[in-house]
């Protein structure tokens, strides 16, 4: 298999025992049309692999990672204030920063698994970075009693033994963070509880915490946009059934990403701010641990897609040939000169999805034109490509407007994990008399607003649309993530008239100074803006996953769910920026910062009214790219018509 047969005889060593063959003879009928193989570049039976059953083992994988990730990043503004004793604004700045990467890494993942590795041992490589290193001897007697009690249990994959190899060394970027929280000389002291004043923390506390923090960032960066792709790959799009479960998949597997969202929030937190950072962050890394051993005994219920050659290869063919034709006229459709499949395609009978002509962007059709200079040079790629090659790329192009129109709501998105806790934190957080609610916990409600609303979107939704719209999804995808859009302006702007009623609050009872006093209001009071970011992750977020791998080309879908993720990663950095210069400009001429120390003294409240204007402003933008953009259109290809004629 190309790019997967030779990664190593321990990757061979691992996949022997976990997969098996599942084609004794094999039955053209019952095979997946897609082109689906298993580990080993074989057919395989559609009955026998894919569908729910191998999905939900994918969706169980997510739900570890993301009580990993979310076990972090949820309360990573409250650890470097409380612990590392930064400033609000610069714990923020670096919350963001941080998350901005982790989400712009897939990029890079999402190259490496389409063009080399595929998904599958992406996918495996990337846990290991999130979890394994060969130089540090740290949590080895916790492993060694995870592979004695899988022999004890009769786990009998080859999959043991390949630990038992490799986790010699031990725990990297989750365990290295877990080491950081729970060792004193890794942090500074405490501060001193009477005059208020907290030391620095030293440069190598402050380096070693970093360096883990953006190895987990390096290991999400394979992970992410490599196991939704690789879920979404489990139904073939060629059998109208699957079809409609992969729509549904979208919705199931943000579901299971919210279930490990709330466990991690409403009990993680309560652990790292009560009992401790140590044992907060590392519950995480023993369920990565034991999830990447349950994915890997699922392998031969997989289907997989072979990695091809660099798509951004094909985009400069393109691009390469239209400038060598510029002045060949652009012609029209049904033209006998045009290139439409490659004779090596025909030769070989691979099943390629063709896609169909478009009107936009007619000028990327010159390189399909096929001139008599072009046969005169060794290597025609360059100079002539087939229609679904410039198709292709137009998709491409056809999505980055609407990816530049979501970057506001990637800035929007990034508030819930930094004022918005900050904002709890300040609040009464009291249940009875003993129990205090951790400010990160209310993140909690974004996730179980999605775990009720998605069953509803899927069940009640999606069929009355259906039956009113006549399409497949209810509503196309462009109409669902403008809603969420629209929801997420509803969202600050309630956050902004809160935060005025909290610093009213404040005045009245005189404690504008007074930081670190209880403001006599209910933490509760933040729910609505909790609950409208959840519905608008519903129709925004689940909608964007979707239609960023629908809409990509069939050679390049992690990199469609890596650009997904990107509009969080740029949105977070332009939220860090954003604040910067809202920093400089506020404080101007000895006047209080809209983000000081003292939340009384700040001014939360403007910039949330600034997000709702600039997120409208936005939605403005967004509409008219919607509302003229053309979905992907792919017909049966020629070998397989040729096959069922």
């Amino acid at each position: 298999m190309p790019g997967e047969a030779h990664t190593g005889t321990a990757m061979e060593d691992l996949s022997s025992t976990c997969e098996s063959p599942l084609l004794a003879k094999p039955d053209s009928n019952n095979l997946a049309e897609d082109g689906s193989t298993d580990l080993k570049g074989r057919p395989v039976r559609r009955s026998l692999t894919g569908g729910w059953t191998a999905s939900l083992l994918i969706i169980g994988i997510e739900i570890a990672e993301r009580l990993a990730y979310y076990g972090i990043a949820s309360n990573l503004v409250t650890y470097l204030t409380n612990v590392m004793h930064q400033t609000t604004v610069a714990a923020a700045k670096n919350v963001n920063v941080w998350a901005g990467t982790a989400s712009m890494l897939p990029l890079f993942g999402a190259f490496v698994a389409d063009s080399y590795l595929g998904r599958y041992w992406t996918i495996f490589s990337s846990s290991i970075v999130y979890l394994l290193v060969p130089t540090i001897n740290l949590d080895i007697n916790l492993i060694t009693c995870f592979i004695r009690l899988a022999k004890l249990r009769g786990v009998k994959f080859h999959y043991v033994r390949m630990l038992n190899k490799t986790t010699k060394p031990s725990f990297l970027g989750l365990s290295l963070l877990t080491l950081s929280a729970s060792l004193t000389s890794f942090r500074p002291s405490p501060c001193d509880t009477t005059s208020y004043t907290c030391p620095e923390a030293l440069g190598f506390q402050v380096g070693f915490f970093f360096f883990s923090l953006y190895l987990v960032a390096l290991g999400q960066g394979g992970h992410k946009p490599c196991l939704q792709a690789f879920g979404a790959d489990q139904f073939d799009d060629r059998d109208p059934e699957e079809r409609k479960h992969k729509s549904s998949f979208f919705n199931w597997w943000y579901f299971g990403m919210s279930s490990g969202l709330v466990v991690s929030i409403s009990v993680l937190m309560y652990i790292q701010e009560n009992v401790g950072w140590g044992l907060g962050f590392g519950i995480p890394t023993m369920a990565m641990a034991i999830a990447l051993s349950v994915f890997m005994c699922g392998t031969r219920l997989y289907r997989h897609k072979l990695p091809g050659a660099s798509p951004f290869t094909g985009i400069a063919q393109v691009f390469v040939a239209c400038i060598l034709k510029w002045n060949v006229p652009v012609p029209s459709q049904g033209e006998n000169n045009i290139y439409v499949i490659q004779e090596e395609q025909l030769l070989k009978g691979e099943k390629n999805r063709e896609l169909l002509p478009t009107n936009q962007l007619r000028f990327l059709d010159k390189a399909t034109v096929a001139v008599d200079l072009d046969y005169k040079h060794k290597d025609i790629n360059w100079r002539l490509c087939t229609v679904t090659q410039v198709e292709e790329v137009k998709l491409v192009l056809r999505l980055l407007p609407i990816w530049v129109a979501c970057l506001m709501y990637g800035v929007v998105f990034a508030q819930s994990p930094t004022f918005f806790t900050k904002q709890g934190s300040t609040m009464d957080r009291k249940i009875g008399e003993n129990f205090e609610v951790p400010a990160a916990s209310l993140q909690s409600f974004i996730s179980l607003s999605i775990l009720v609303l998605v069953p509803v979107y899927d069940r009640i939704f999606v069929p009355v649309a259906r039956k009113i719209t006549k399409n497949e999804r209810g509503i196309t995808l462009l109409q669902r993530i403008g809603i969420g859009i629209f929801t997420s302006i509803l969202s600050m702007t309630v956050a902004a008239l809160t935060e005025m009623k909290r610093l009213q609050v404040a005045k009245d009872y005189g404690l504008e100074d007074m930081p670190h006093a209880t403001i006599p209001m209910s933490i509760f009071w933040l729910l609505p803006q909790y609950i409208l970011f959840g519905i608008s992750d519903v129709f925004t977020m689940i909608g964007l996953q979707e239609y960023f791998y629908d809409q990509m080309p069939d050679t390049m879908k992690s990199l469609g769910i890596a650009l997904y993720l990107s509009v969080f990663g740029i949105g977070s950095f332009l939220s860090s920026f954003y604040i910067s210069i809202l920093e400089e400009l506020s404080s101007r001429g000895k006047k209080q910062s809209w983000f000081a120390d003292n939340l009384n003294r700040a001014h939360l409240d403007y910039f949330y009214w600034s997000l709702a204007a600039l997120s409208a402003l936005f939605l403005c933008i967004y509409v008219p790219f919607a509302s003229c953009f053309i979905y992907k259109k792919v017909e049966t290809d020629i070998c397989h018509d040729e096959e069922t004629s």
